[in-house]
Formats: C-alpha cells, sequence, structure tokens
C-alpha cells in the first residue's frame, strides 16, 4: 500500500513538472514575439470605443482618491471615460474625500459619479448597481487600491480592437507596489510576476486561454449584461465570471503592457485570509462546473477547468502525500539513530524513494526556473537579491499554500455541511 501511495505522488509530481516546462515553453514563445511587435502608442484614438471605469470602494479612504486621480491620469480620451465609484456601505470617509477631491477645478469637468451605496452582495453587488448607471461601450474593473500606469486603459482597448467580435474580455498585469516591505511582500511578488509572466502568457499562447484577475481588465458592457451581471454568490467572481465568457464561445485577452499596481499583504493573517478565500471561492467554482467536462461546452472552458482542478486538487494531495512520507520516515530515521528497534512507518521496495527524491529536486529546479524566467522579463527584477528570494520561497512562502488549502478545503466543506452561506473577506488597506 504505502509503495502504491508514494508511486502515486511521483507520477503526479511528474505531471507537475510536465505541465509546468509546458507553460514554460508557451511563455518563451510569447516573450519573443513580443520583442518582435514592440509597443505602438497612437497619436489618434478617436476610433477608441467609450469606457465606463468602475472601482467598488468598501471604507478605501486610505487609498481611494490616490486611485481616482491616477484613473483620471491616463492617457485616454477624456470624453471617452465615464467613471463611477461604488461606496459601498461606507462607514468611514470614503465618499467625502472623493466629494473633497473631484471639486477640485482641475477635475470638475469630468464625467464622475460616486454612487453611495447601502446594498447587499459585496463587491459583485457594488459592481451590478454601478451597472446600471454605465454608458460606456465597455467596462473596465480597478480594484480601490490600483494604481494603473498612464497607458493601461489605451492597452487594453488598443487589444480589444485586435479582434473586437471574439474578445469578450481583455486584462493587463497587476504588479505589488509595495514589493520591498518585508520577506512576505517580496515573495508575493515573485509568485504575482510568475503567475502572470509565465502562466498567463503560457496558456494564452498555447490555448488563447486567459483568466480574470479581478482588477485592470474590460469587458464588454452588452456581455456582461447579458450574462446578468456579476455573482453575487462567487467567492470569487472574476473566476466564475472567466468560466460564463469561455462558455459563451468568448474569448479573455492578455494586453500584457497594460500594467497596474496594487498593495498586497504585508502581515501573515492579512494574507492567510486573502488566500483562503481564493482558494475556497476557486475550489466552490471548479465543483460548480465539474459537470462541463462530460458535455458539449466549449473546450476551452474544459481545459481552463482542468488546469484548475489539477492544480487544486491533484497535485496538491500528492504534495501533501508525500510531504507527509518524507517528514514522517525523516522523523524515525532520526530517532532512530538513538533508539534502533524504531522502524520507519513506511517501509519501501526497490528504489522507489530514490525517484521521490529525484522528483521533489527536478520541481524545486522548475521552480526556480520558472521564477527567474518571469524576472527576466521584467525591468529590473533579475538580481541576485531575487534569486536568493526564489530559492528560499520554495521552502517558506510556497509551503503556507498546503495550510491554505487545507484551511480553504475544510470551510468550504462545513458551508456545504450546515448550508450556510460563504463570507467574503475584504483585504486590509494600509496608507
Amino acid at each position: 500500500m504505502a509503495d502504491i501511495l508514494l508511486l502515486l505522488s511521483i507520477f503526479s509530481i511528474w505531471i507537475a513538472v510536465f505541465e509546468s516546462i509546458l507553460i514554460m515553453t508557451g511563455a518563451i514563445r510569447f516573450i519573443h514575439k513580443q520583442e518582435k511587435i514592440g509597443v505602438h502608442i497612437p497619436k489618434d484614438m478617436d476610433h477608441y470605443p467609450t469606457v465606463t471605469v468602475m472601482v467598488p470602494a468598501h471604507n478605501e479612504g486610505l487609498v481611494i482618491v490616490a486611485t481616482v486621480e491616477h484613473i483620471l491620469q491616463m492617457n485616454y480620451p477624456e470624453e471617452k471615460v465615464q467613471v463611477i465609484v461604488i461606496a459601498d456601505n461606507c462607514t468611514d470617509d470614503t465618499a467625502a474625500k472623493l466629494h473633497a477631491f473631484l471639486s477640485k477645478t482641475r477635475y470638475v469637468h469630468r464625467d464622475v459619479t460616486v454612487m453611495e451605496r447601502k446594498g447587499t452582495g459585496g463587491k459583485s453587488g457594488a459592481l451590478n448597481d454601478g451597472l446600471e448607471l454605465a454608458t460606456g461601450e465597455w467596462i473596465c474593473i480597478f480594484d480601490a487600491d490600483a494604481a494603473p500606469e498612464r497607458n493601461s486603459l489605451m492597452f487594453l482597448a488598443q487589444k480589444s480592437l485586435e479582434n473586437p467580435e471574439k474578445y469578450g474580455v481583455v486584462y493587463g498585469r497587476n504588479k505589488a507596489r509595495n514589493r520591498g516591505q518585508n520577506f512576505l511582500s517580496k515573495c508575493i511578488n515573485l509568485e504575482l510576476v510568475t503567475a502572470q509572466r509565465v502562466y498567463h502568457t503560457g496558456l494564452w499562447e498555447l490555448f488563447k486561454l486567459g483568466t480574470i484577475p479581478g482588477t485592470n481588465y474590460i469587458i464588454k458592457t452588452e456581455l456582461i449584461r447579458e450574462i446578468g451581471g456579476w455573482d453575487v454568490t462567487a467567492i470569487t467572481e472574476d473566476t466564475a465570471l472567466s468560466f460564463d465568457i469561455l462558455a459563451r464561445g468568448q474569448l479573455i485577452a492578455l494586453a500584457p503592457q497594460a500594467e497596474a499596481y496594487q498593495q498586497e499583504p504585508e502581515k501573515l493573517s492579512v494574507y492567510m485570509k486573502q488566500r483562503e478565500r481564493w482558494a475556497k471561492g476557486n475550489y466552490q467554482v471548479v465543483l460548480d462546473n465539474f459537470l462541463n467536462l462530460f458535455n458539449r461546452t466549449n473546450w476551452r472552458s474544459k481545459v481552463l477547468l482542468l488546469y484548475y482542478a489539477i492544480s487544486y486538487f491533484w497535485f496538491m494531495i500528492a504534495i501533501i502525500v508525500s510531504d507527509i512520507i518524507f517528514i514522517v520516515n525523516l522523523v524515525f530515521q532520526i530517532i532512530g539513530l538513538f533508539k534502533p528497534e524504531f522502524n520507519a512507518p513506511f517501509q519501501f521496495s526497490g528504489d522507489v524513494y530514490v525517484y521521490l527524491v529525484i522528483a521533489w529536486a527536478l520541481m524545486y529546479y522548475i521552480y526556480v526556473l520558472q521564477i527567474n524566467l518571469a524576472l527576466a522579463s521584467d525591468i529590473g527584477q533579475s538580481n541576485i537579491r531575487n534569486f536568493i528570494y526564489a530559492c528560499l520561497s520554495y521552502f517558506t512562502y510556497a509551503q503556507l499554500f498546503i495550510l491554505i488549502s487545507i484551511k480553504a478545503s475544510y470551510s468550504l466543506t462545513m458551508d456545504k455541511i450546515r448550508k450556510r452561506e460563504s463570507k467574503w473577506y475584504k483585504t486590509q488597506r494600509f496608507g
């Protein structure tokens, strides 16, 4: 039984390694193509679509003014931009700060609405209420802590014009604005860079497959209204929306030059709550869409579902099992140095255990290689310091995902058993 368990773990790890190599291959192809294409900033944007920028804000007094100022300063025709900030059930001075800021002469002429909302549904409910006032051909979403770069919206719209009939959503890249604060924020930065410059680019290059990141994206107004708005029951409304869009045969396109900065957690407690919500929400989306693997749903929906299911269920279970086997046997070997009568509980025949160690070593090598490939494609991030953090993060930061997955699985299971509604957690901000 122990041999079978270990062999399944080894097989799973090798599948994970193969998947990582495949996606890296796609990412490298994408990077080479982008280098040849270069960046084009048009002088005339008269043919660009009108856009409604929506910002959901619940008690965001610390950051909301800076976010709105960044949005109003973006390089896009002013007459084509409508801004709606939804002050969602705020008990702080979010709305008051916005009204004071917008009363300045410089911004008096801009089309900005501050909606003071007292409804339910969290972020999704706020966006749905804002959608009723939207007049743009596209909806652009920025979180309340976002700092979009000057050309971000222009690059998103530019990508949409490449295939306006097929592209239902266009999304950009998000970067950690506080990446140098402490070890946690530096590791989060490595995760963000790798996800967006390896996984996002690789999946888009290989399968024309993308997922909505939750902020810094545009979606066709007609499409989101046809869907019925954002799902107020989903913990991760962006992932749920991604499956809805793919099921309709629309693509979620990547605009790699459209970048925005965002705050990342600097405290472990805040980070754990945020990532547990994300994991729990993604588990729920996988379970809700699982039967689509066996019907006539769009093939990209099936690929995305398999990707999430394998990443969040199969690989994680395999890693947990293999880690338990390794740690338990290691402890008993140490005890055996002093008390030889103690035998390791997991006994393996032949060289099976050696194969597991080799698989672990290869997985670690791929992990570090992916991060450094991503860093090399991001100006200023490829350096010795980040290389050291990448090597260390596998044994520290990356292991937190095991704990997060266990907690998220338990929480979701208890919600189902007790038939209670999952709670939406808002990440704490700081000045």
